[in-house]
């Protein structure tokens, strides 16, 4: 870490020299410094105070992110990255049953697992070690309801980045219970803005392709049980431009031999990849239209969940009257790295 000396900070003179790692301040009223000068980008989070022409200064380094789950391949990647942020990665988190190993290593953390019926006593010894921890969740579709609740009565404030469950309750129960939350199909940034402009698309343009019909194919590792949600999310925003399709049409690619010669998957790929494409065309045959966003690898999602998780962390210390967000929100609060 370096020591940096501000001689002029936001309107006033000090001569403290204050110890980071890097810096990253996101306030309307702040501005972003480095060494030397003012720039864009660095990781510290910075908040308004009500002293007027002043900054209350959150460090990245102490905001603690606790994964679940991360044994893993996705919670393993999103731990990785909250370390190369120089985020606290909290040396805990719960899996299911079937336990293998009792501490995996990421980076320079020994993370110590252990199985979900061990969640009440070692959350709450969590969250009196990492006091305003933040929860990344990466677990299975069919707990997510569940730990989302388990999270609600903790007051702990989370990232839902597993799919599946169901989304309406999920939604439901932490609009109703105040806690704050990201909850997301979709944590890759440029995948959530081309997600977001067909969202913009629908809403201002309803109905421009009524009559066409849509194919929509997704391919992930075949360990993915259920339909992509970006794909969900998409064929809504078709919906609203007049398409008829629903999601049980969306055709799941999973086979190995096929994601190679249909999708055009890399085979190095196969087993962390997100390929998607959906293909329009008229009634009358004569006119089509294609989209596509293929991903290979884990890391543009567990960037996201940074990205997220910082965003949490600014809405929590502003104490934001909305608690329920999406990565949209996250992209138009200008939180991405």
């Amino acid at each position: 870490m370096e020591a940096l000396t501000w001689s002029t900070v936001f309107g006033f003179k000090t001569s403290q020299s204050l110890r980071v790692s890097r810096l990253h301040l996101i306030s309307p009223g702040c501005t972003q410094l480095t060494r030397g000068g003012y720039k864009g980008s660095a990781n510290f989070v910075t908040f308004p105070s009500h002293a007027a022409r002043s900054c209350s200064i959150l460090a990245s380094a102490d905001i603690p992110i606790m994964v679940n789950d991360c044994s893993g391949k996705m919670g393993r990647a999103v731990a990785e990255a909250v370390v190369e942020a120089g985020l606290q990665l909290v040396p805990f988190c719960l899996t299911g049953p079937g336990l293998q190993q009792n501490v995996i290593h990421v980076k320079d953390v020994h993370i110590h697992v252990h199985e979900a019926s061990e969640k009440e006593v070692i959350l709450d010894k969590v969250i009196e070690m990492y006091p305003g921890v933040i929860i990344a969740d990466y677990t299975l579709p069919s707990a997510v309801n569940d730990n989302a609740e388990f999270y609600i009565r903790r007051g702990i404030p989370f990232v839902m980045g597993t799919t599946g469950g169901d989304r309406e309750r999920l939604v439901k129960s932490v609009s109703d219970s105040g806690v704050y939350a990201v909850i997301a199909p979709q944590m890759g940034k440029q995948v959530v803005a081309f997600q977001a402009a067909m969202e913009i698309m629908a809403e201002e343009f309803p109905g421009a392709f009524a009559g066409y019909k849509l194919k929509v194919t997704e391919s992930h590792q075949s360990s993915k049980v259920d339909t992509s949600g970006t794909a969900r999310a998409i064929v809504a925003s078709f919906n609203k431009l007049g398409v008829s399709f629903e999601d049980k049409e969306i055709e799941m690619v999973r086979n190995p031999q096929e994601q190679i010669s249909k999708m055009g998957v890399p085979e190095e790929h196969l087993k962390g990849h997100a390929f998607h494409t959906y293909s329009l065309t008229s009634p009358d045959g004569m006119v089509s239209f294609k989209f596509e966003h293929n991903v290979c690898g884990r890391s543009i999602y567990a960037q996201g969940t940074v990205d997220a998780a910082l965003f949490l962390a600014r809405k929590v210390q502003e104490k934001a009257t909305k608690k329920v967000y999406n990565m949209i929100d996250v992209l138009r609060g200008g939180s991405m790295r």
